[in-house]
């Protein structure tokens, strides 16, 4: 009953609660809707990988009083260990194959390296298992096509990695976005920067490719599928729709150490009216840290600090308007300032929070309770897989452009076409 309530509340927040405006932006939430009547239901987990995100994961699957943690499996043993502190009870595999020969298993979560996601998604759903896979679905394009046919053909649940689709400020924010609050999108700009080698500690030098496989074209496409596939789903979210094309660079100028994967890179998204999203990264400054900035001729939006600002703010105080009335003045007065030069400091514009204050959730925990209520109502929620889809197919063919430097178009085999149908349903309704 705490849980129900907890997401009443959740949504009730949101100041949506009881509309069709919440659903109509995120259909997905539809996951709640039977909490009560699974009350009594348990959802039977595996993990495939419980390593730091693995392991990240279970943190929050414990806590819900529906699942069970049935299996564990890895081929490392100290993040056995590691999931077994959490799910002491669990079974040890260390062949997912015989994870997926279990009948007590319903569903697993794969989170292993992403060049092993693919095989086991399809294993997975041809053995009747439900699938929560963490980003990017796939190491290719097409194996991400392959694994959400494979979802369609065989009616199994699927989520995806992409908790900022059950965060509230990412869902007040697109609520806002839609009903034109903000007025035309223009530019969406993303990024996100750290500092730091992106290294492991690793035990002996046979095992530096296992542990740090983030670094190394084998097994990853480093920051634009580690990162990027989070940022990149709320452009197509925002705008509803895909872009067309995408131009970028990437380079090593910082962590020379011998990865293999870029240390900085810069993607441009194009769409059709020549709205452009970016995506930019660097790990060795994290000054910025990340963000999304979603610029509308009306204003401007910052989910990840869960504030949005007007164009048209108050007048400056009288004080600094004479101040700056002042300076207009002088400046103007001197050839090389010309006519141009006007300051905008007394336009100080702290903008608001969405919700009130910051939430202490960035989604994830909601992610997982909104699949495991899937799981056991059999109802796979409207277009979260596709969000997931499309998110990982953006990365990728991001990293393509990079590794071309070309402009790439997003090719017509790959699409889905939800979001037409999405944007025709809006506009019907």
């Amino acid at each position: 009953m705490k849980d129900t309530l907890s997401r009443r509340e959740f949504l009730k927040n949101l100041g949506m609660l009881g509309t069709g405006v919440l659903l109509a932006a995120s259909p997905w939430l539809s996951a709640f809707s039977e909490v009560v009547e699974t009350s009594g239901e348990r959802c039977r987990l595996a993990v495939i990988g419980p390593g730091s995100r693995g392991c990240f994961l279970m943190s929050f699957l414990v806590k819900n009083p529906k699942v069970e943690i049935v299996a564990l499996c890895d081929i490392y043993q100290p993040s056995i260990d590691n999931g077994l502190k959490l799910a002491p009870k669990a079974k040890v595999y260390n062949d997912y194959r015989r994870v997926l020969e279990d009948k007590n298993v319903d569903a697993v979560v794969i989170a292993t390296p992403l060049n092993c996601h693919c095989q086991i998604a399809l294993d997975a759903f041809d053995t009747g298992k439900h699938v929560f896979c963490e980003k990017t679905i796939g190491f290719t394009m097409e194996e991400c096509y392959r694994i959400y046919q494979k979802h369609i053909e065989t009616g199994k649940i699927f989520f995806t990695g992409q908790q900022r689709l059950f965060d509230p400020r990412y869902i007040k924010a697109m609520e806002m976005i839609h009903a034109g609050t903000f007025g035309e999108i223009n530019a969406i700009h993303t990024f996100w920067n750290r500092n730091g080698d992106w290294r492991r500690p690793v035990p002996s030098p046979e095992l530096e490719r296992h542990i740090n496989w983030r670094l190394y074209r084998e097994y990853s496409k480093g920051l634009m599928t580690e990162l990027a596939c989070h940022q990149l789903q709320i452009g197509s979210w925002a705008l509803q729709k895909l872009p067309e094309k995408v131009m970028g660079h990437g380079a090593i100028t910082y962590w020379k150490d011998g990865r293999e994967v870029y240390d900085n890179i810069n993607c441009i998204y194009v769409f059709d009216n020549g709205t452009k999203m970016t995506f930019s990264s660097v790990i060795s400054n994290k000054f910025y840290g990340l963000e999304e900035q979603i610029l509308g001729s009306l204003g401007t939006v910052e989910p990840e600090k869960g504030k949005y600002y007007f164009e048209n703010v108050p007048p400056a105080p009288g004080f600094l308007q004479m101040i700056n009335e002042w300076e207009n003045k002088v400046f103007d007065s001197l050839p090389f300032a010309g006519t141009s030069w006007a300051p905008e400091t007394a336009n100080e514009n702290k903008g608001e929070f969405i919700l009130g204050e910051r939430p202490k959730s960035d989604g994830t925990s909601l992610l997982l309770e909104a699949f495991v209520e899937a799981v056991i109502t059999r109802k796979q929620p409207e277009r979260i897989a596709e969000e997931g889809y499309y998110a990982s197919m953006l990365c990728l063919l991001g990293d393509e452009a990079l590794q071309q430097e070309k402009t790439l178009y997003f090719p017509d085999e790959f699409k889905l076409n939800y979001l037409n149908h999405q944007a025709k349903k809006t506009e019907t309704v």
